[in-house]
């Protein structure tokens, strides 16, 4: 039985959290792993919807950035109702 989109989406950001707290046991400052994911993300991001050679229009900029806006929302939603 294959994984749902969603199952697959907790497992990759679940392994990302795992890297970035390891990171941080290194030693490494959180606000600093934070702007790295954030960054990688947006390298990851423009490679996922524009490849390798290309780059994202400005309409494609300020769909992504609802799309982070939406989930930045969504995750503060869901930590002030626990």
């Amino acid at each position: 039985m294959s994984k749902s989109e969603n199952e697959q989406v907790q497992e990759c950001m679940d392994r990302f959290i795992e890297l970035a707290n390891s990171i941080k046991d290194a030693g490494v400052d959180t606000r600093l792993i934070s702007h790295a994911l954030m960054s990688a993300s947006s390298v990851y991001t423009t490679y996922a919807y524009a490849g390798n050679e290309g780059g994202l229009t400005q309409s494609g900029i300020e769909k992504v950035v609802a799309a982070y806006q939406s989930e930045l929302e969504r995750i503060q939603e869901l930590k002030r109702s626990n």
